[in-house]
């Protein structure tokens, strides 16, 4: 009985223990790569963006936001975060830097914010970050509230893209339940959208949607699901995002300005219970087809175009964070058109939810997890 008892503990002991630091060679399709923990210990981070002194500034799910140095060290939880319902896919999400962050230290974050009566929905603030380990967000203010506020734990959405003018994109779901989802199609709420804003929250006089009756002028382009990964072409400049399909589904667009990017009417995918979405087609006169999808689903999530010096086997190409198959994936790119897909790291089986390029051209993973890591990608010596 003594036995058992230490060997329960044992395993209890080891399941409870934070995740092994990183530092593995992976042959890929075209290099073999290096990945290393940078940090570990982050609870479910979301977002991650590069400050100028070096630091990383990453979001946790929970309502956290810390800095986090090169060598692994996390600062305190930032005072001023607004206040986020956490329930379910919410909480705490992505983070950007203000164009302009040296002279305005302007930081934006979007969360899930409680309504009335159970209702919440996305938010996108902004404020003023201090210069500390233990910072605070000074003067901040709600530049973007999505209307209308549901009842849903899910579908959030959130990922935030600045383009070269300084507009602020903001990649939005449509809350997932069936009651509701049908508004992705409706120019009078936010569900399911891409919006474009200025910084300060005002709309910008040439969107597409600004002065028409009945419409929200934020909106960018409609008919979308989940869109949780989003990225600035780094030749073209347009706006790229991904998206959840149900079962099966998942989509990369390129989201115009006015277009219908279908949901909930047509899409790749099913119904989680086998039954087909809408039409049941995957196209129709005046929607917009994906430039690449994924059945089964992958769960996409974070995504950068590469083109930094560190990896050169890898410039040009688009990579994506899987949460549902555990991967990242390297899309290969001609033009506007997707000519491969290789998926990367499964055997790690550790959910990808952001990625991004670092100032140094290494690859940068968020894991989502309890004891969520900061992961770097560099060419194996």
């Amino acid at each position: 009985m003594i036995r058992h008892s230490a060997l329960a503990l044992a395993l209890a002991a080891a399941l409870a223990a934070p995740a092994a630091a990183l530092d593995e060679t992976f042959q890929t399709e075209k290099v073999k790569v290096r990945v290393e923990t940078v940090a570990q210990g982050l609870d479910h981070p979301w977002g991650l963006a590069f400050l100028p002194d070096g630091n990383f500034l990453v979001t946790e799910r929970p309502g956290f936001l810390r800095i986090v140095t090169p060598q692994g060290k996390i600062g305190d939880a930032a005072y001023g975060v607004p206040q986020v319902d956490a329930r379910g896919q919410g909480g705490l999400l992505d983070v950007a830097l203000d164009p302009d962050f040296e002279e305005n230290r302007f930081v934006y974050l979007t969360y899930a914010e409680k309504g009335e009566g159970g209702t919440n929905g996305t938010a996108v603030a902004r404020g003023h970050l201090t210069e500390s380990m233990s910072p605070q967000l000074r003067d901040v203010e709600v530049i973007f509230r999505q209307q209308p506020k549901e009842a849903s734990t899910l579908h959030f959405g959130s990922r935030l893209v600045f383009d070269r003018e300084g507009h602020l994109f903001i990649a939005l779901g449509e809350r997932s339940k069936k009651e509701f989802r049908g508004q992705a199609q409706e120019l009078s709420s936010h569900l399911g959208k891409v919006v474009r804003i200025w910084p300060d929250g005002t709309v910008p006089e040439d969107n597409p949607y600004a002065g028409e009756e009945g419409a929200l002028p934020e909106i960018w382009s409609y008919g979308h699901r989940n869109q949780q990964g989003a990225a600035l072409h780094p030749e073209t400049g347009a706006l790229w995002t991904n998206e959840h399909g149900p079962r099966g589904g998942d989509e990369v667009n390129i989201p115009e300005p006015g277009k219908n990017y279908g949901w909930p009417v047509v899409t790749y995918g099913r119904e989680y219970s086998g039954l087909a979405v809408g039409s049941g087609e995957s196209s129709a006169p005046g929607m917009e087809d994906p430039v690449h999808y994924w059945v089964p689903s992958i769960g996409p999530s974070g995504m950068a175009f590469y083109t930094g010096d560190a990896i050169p086997e890898w410039q040009g190409s688009l990579f994506v964070g899987g949460l549902a198959i555990p991967q990242l994936a390297r899309l290969t790119l001609e033009g506007n058109e997707v000519t491969g897909d290789e998926p990367m790291l499964k055997e790690l089986g550790l959910r990808i939810r952001d990625v991004r390029q670092g100032p140094d051209g290494a690859l940068y993973l968020l894991t989502d997890e309890e004891e969520g890591q900061i992961l770097r990608i560099t060419k194996a010596e």
